[in-house]
């Protein structure tokens, strides 16, 4: 079959073990990033399966119709970026593990990297060093102080449990599932939405983005945040419109943002106010950007394209699809 893998950034998928599933098919690997829907047209002409990388390309109804060959789309995880209703009328399959109950753990080392480098100001100390200045300045730690997470899922766990090794007391908003796995596991709901953000001082958002939680942080939640907290974003920017969090940061309330998603991805444009804010730090969507979490999801996103070559597709988004589109 003729694969195609776009977004493939690093030419990272073909040094994984997992990459010799794909063994015998003739595999197609995209470095750069575009959204141009006759650019892609033209790269993916022949394409029978597509492997995308996460949310990195949409692929819509403008797209789809001029892919005659494409059989199946392959990825792992949450798929916003896709017309699932398009591909079942052009009849192409989408396989998309769910990896139910397995944390990203990368994502949650992600999300404690940045609150610490941003309460011991890191980038600018190591900026200072780099400049033969020395130190910039004096930070803070985190112990003592509360750690709020709101949605306390698979990540949102990990995460709390990073803030009670580091000595912080946890507290924890979101839904009512949220709220009785947070006390099962022995972390206190905040006593309300208003004391959740008047308290904290770190609010770490583990949630994904979905029409319910669209901008479902909002300019009166951002104002009631100290002075001297830290909200930070490794989930989708869409949880907060970016127009609320640069006046909510311009205002001072929070203090500082810790981000590894922006309004647009790639973000390329240096002079974007989120990359040249002094109370903003940032990293360029890497959550689940490490070697040992790419091993485990192209494991299942190859293994899905091994089943359809099989005849027997496995995490099928679009069931209805089967019986018109075989190997």
């Amino acid at each position: 079959m003729n694969i195609s893998i776009l977004d493939d950034f690093h030419d990272t998928l073909r040094t994984l073990p997992c990459y010799a599933k794909l063994s015998g098919h003739n595999v197609k690997i995209w470095n750069d990033h575009t959204k141009d829907v006759d650019t892609l047209a033209e790269r993916l002409k022949d394409t029978e399966v597509l492997v995308l990388i996460r949310e990195r390309t949409p692929v819509r109804e403008a797209l789809l119709k001029r892919l005659p060959k494409l059989k199946i789309i392959s990825q792992r995880g949450s798929f916003p970026h896709i017309d699932v209703e398009a591909c079942t009328r052009h009849g192409v399959i989408v396989s998309s593990g769910q990896h139910p109950g397995q944390p990203s753990y990368a994502t949650a080392e992600l999300a404690w990297a940045l609150i610490l480098m941003s309460f011991r100001e890191l980038p600018k100390q190591m900026a200072s060093l780099h400049a033969g200045k020395w130190q910039s300045g004096v930070g803070t730690t985190v112990r003592g102080r509360t750690l709020g997470i709101y949605a306390y899922g698979r990540i949102g766990g990990v995460v709390a449990d990073f803030g009670k090794a580091f000595g912080m007391k946890v507290k924890v908003w979101g839904r009512e599932g949220s709220m009785t796995r947070a006390k099962a596991d022995g972390y206190s709901p905040a006593r309300s939405r208003e004391a959740f953000f008047e308290e904290c001082d770190v609010i770490s958002l583990h949630m994904p983005l979905i029409a319910a939680t669209r901008n479902i942080i909002t300019a009166e939640d951002l104002a009631r945040m100290k002075p001297t907290s830290l909200i930070v974003n490794t989930s989708r920017f869409g949880l907060i419109d970016p127009d609320v969090l640069l006046q909510a940061l311009r205002a001072g309330r929070p203090g500082r943002a810790a981000l590894d998603v922006f309004p647009e991805e790639p973000m390329t444009d240096p002079r974007h106010p989120l990359l040249t804010m002094e109370n903003v730090i940032g990293t360029p969507h890497i959550g689940y950007v490490e070697r040992d979490a790419y091993e485990a999801a192209f494991s299942d996103v190859f293994e899905q394209i091994v089943a359809y070559a099989a005849g027997k597709p496995v995490s099928v988004v679009n069931p209805e699809v089967l019986g018109k589109n075989a190997a």
